[in-house]
């Protein structure tokens, strides 16, 4: 299979260690790629929700993956977010090609682009961690409930659906919390002068343009790989959204078995 190559890879929220983690399908799409630059921008690895006992082989392979396009000459900038906050004990830390850090500044042809988690913006984060802590891990169950609901909607022949994202729309109070922190994102970056602001946290993609009387700015937010199972690629030249594809894959896949069935099939000839 051949790789894509990109020059930027973004990627947040991916909560390795829990169950709520799409680790395969994470592999599936970092295999398929070639970026020069990995941004981890935050909660990479759940330390709040880490179990000792939930830790599957796809979770680890992730890591190797990563270790393995380091070898390849892949620089990866693991920016710290509330659930990995452990690291920002050591936030000046470069270990070859890794670097942690709290946040980042790249110029991209000319334009600054300021990337970091986002939860410097959260008011429950600031003075009340432990409710924001309990949300967590009641967030957790309602993905495990999420996943059992759409087993039995699958085998119904119904497809699958997000009860979180469900819940999220429809309460005015998590409507108006999006766009409150969209929205000091955004003036908050005119007002330090930058072009593009680049966050996660609240595991909602989008791309979007903003202005206010001082000026504009481009928000991204890379989404999630909970729910969404999104990215942000950067090709040396503009900014687009990555989306999962089940369809993608599984085509890709048919092709390798074709291949191997084949090359197993000439072998057995020759023989």
């Amino acid at each position: 299979m051949k790789k894509r190559p990109i020059e930027i890879l973004v990627l947040s929220d991916i909560h390795l260690g829990t169950v709520g983690c799409h680790a395969l399908e994470l592999l599936q799409y970092l295999n398929s790629v070639n970026p020069k630059v990995i941004i981890l921008n935050g909660d990479f690895i759940d330390v709040w929700n880490f179990k000792k006992y939930y830790w599957p082989d796809s979770h680890m392979m992730v890591l190797r993956t990563l270790i393995t396009s380091m070898a390849n000459g892949t620089d990866i900038y693991y920016l710290t977010g509330n659930h990995d906050e452990v690291l920002r004990k050591v936030s000046s830390l470069q270990l070859g090609p890794l670097f942690i850090r709290d946040k980042l500044v790249l110029n991209l042809n000319g334009e600054r682009v300021w990337i970091f988690h986002g939860d410097i913006f959260d008011i429950t984060m600031k003075h009340s961690k432990w409710i924001a802590k309990a949300g967590s891990h009641g967030y957790e169950l309602l993905i495990i409930l999420n996943r059992l609901t759409n087993y039995i909607s699958e085998k119904l022949g119904k497809g699958k659906f997000s009860l979180s994202k469900k819940i999220k729309d429809s309460v005015k109070k998590a409507v108006r919390f999006i766009d409150d922190f969209e929205t000091t994102a955004m003036d908050l970056a005119i007002e330090e002068g930058y072009d593009y602001v680049i966050c996660g946290h609240i595991h909602q993609p989008k791309i979007r343009g903003y202005e206010n009387e001082k000026g504009s700015v481009i928000y991204m937010n890379s989404g999630d790989w909970i729910e969404n199972l999104t990215a942000l690629e950067y090709d040396g030249e503009e900014w687009s959204m990555y989306r999962y594809s089940e369809g993608e894959f599984e085509a890709i896949n048919r092709i390798e078995k074709n291949i191997k069935k084949r090359t197993i099939d000439d072998e057995v000839l020759i023989g």
